[in-house]
């Protein structure tokens, strides 16, 4: 089993209904099991600004799945639940990205792991340090590059 941490995210319709059954759909997955999640974080969208605000998590999942497996389920479960791609960066009813997955990365058009601006974005690293501090990123530890973050609004909901 190898550990892999996702971020979950929505800003379409019941956005915590749609996140707890993203991570309903991961957990009953035989080979995936969900370890931990983060808080639930309320966020300014990023790149197209004219919509609702998300709301995003980070899950740590242990999986048995190899990653282009994993990316499979995340795009079926996106797909399950009614995803359609039309603005980049814009509305969805869930966002099912891989951040990190254990002893693996890539830089390939269909999977880049470590996410590629994950780094750029308090709406994936908040989470993310919540439920892993001692994670490095690119040779950097996750503490120094929470705290180079600005300009984005986020806020933890009470859920």
């Amino acid at each position: 089993m190898s550990k892999a941490y996702l971020g979950i995210g929505t800003n379409i319709g019941d956005k915590k209904a749609n996140i707890d059954k993203t991570i309903d759909l991961l957990d009953n997955h035989p080979q995936v099991k969900v370890t931990k999640v983060s808080s639930y974080y309320e966020t300014e969208p990023v790149g197209f600004t004219e919509q609702d605000w998300f709301q995003n998590i980070a899950v740590e999942v242990e999986t048995g799945l190899e990653p282009l497996d994993l990316l499979t389920l995340c795009n079926q479960i996106e797909k399950d639940l009614g995803r359609k791609r039309i603005i980049r960066w814009g509305p969805r009813i869930i966002d099912v990205d891989i951040l990190t997955y254990e002893n693996f990365t890539s830089g390939t058009e269909k999977l880049t792991v470590p996410h590629p601006r994950m780094h750029e974005r308090a709406f994936v690293m908040v989470p993310l340090y919540e439920i892993i501090q001692d994670l490095e990123i690119h040779g950097r530890p996750i503490k120094e590059i929470l705290d180079t973050l600005e300009g984005e609004e986020i806020r933890k909901l009470d859920n």
